[in-house]
């Protein structure tokens, strides 16, 4: 859910460059003590509430590499639909999900990866239910402005079929971008969602 922070102004947009990890992932980068452990690296525990899937895949560039220093942010819904956040007013969350995350990518790999719930549906702003989706946000060097995607669910066809969101994309074709495709791993099901940031397989960006 995007809050509202009308009493901050904007300041000027510039690449994140190579040190965005310092500041966000200290100890993915070996700098220990400014906190235990790195913010967003744990969505799930013990007492969450919900479907317990894995969420991966790769950010590619425009040769179709993938970018080893990419951060990956996620927000997402509970399994019943509620956002954890001051500015939910339809329900109460999951007090034991957290419903945002942040990763960077293998700097070998360049893979990231999440371990997370399946979200419910969430009502769009005239009342109709969008399908179950989690909202990406991607920074890397070179990347000016942070780009914000969406993952909507390969096996919720009814859904995405009917989600308003979707419906408005113009070109249908570019609509399988956003779908990731459901496997196994470890025993949980596994969503791969790859994201290309140009080329022929460029991923529906969204201007929020």
């Amino acid at each position: 859910m995007v809050q509202k922070l009308g009493f901050l102004k904007e300041s000027p947009s510039q690449t994140a460059g190579p040190y965005v990890h310092i500041g966000t992932t200290p100890n993915w980068v070996e700098i220990t003590g400014v906190w235990k452990e790195d913010l967003g690296l744990v969505l799930v525990g013990p007492e969450t509430k919900g479907e317990r899937i894995i969420v991966k895949g790769h950010v590619y560039d425009g040769a179709g590499d993938p970018l080893k220093d990419a951060l990956i942010e996620i927000w997402q819904a509970d399994a019943e639909g509620f956002y954890n956040s001051p500015q939910e007013r339809r329900g109460r969350a999951d007090p034991n999900f957290a419903g945002w995350g942040r990763q960077p990518a293998d700097g070998v790999t360049g893979e990231y990866k999440f371990e997370t719930i399946k979200p419910g549906r969430v009502p769009y702003k005239d009342g109709r239910l969008m399908a179950p989706h989690i909202t990406f946000w991607i920074v890397a060097r070179g990347i000016n402005i942070g780009l914000h995607t969406r993952m909507y669910f390969g096996d919720e066809d009814a859904a995405n079929a009917e989600c308003p969101v979707l419906a408005r994309i113009a070109h249908k074709a570019r609509i399988p971008t956003l779908v990731a495709t459901r496997g196994v791993e470890n025993g949980l099901p596994t969503y791969t969602f790859d994201i290309h940031l140009q080329g022929e397989k460029e991923t529906v960006f969204f201007d929020i």
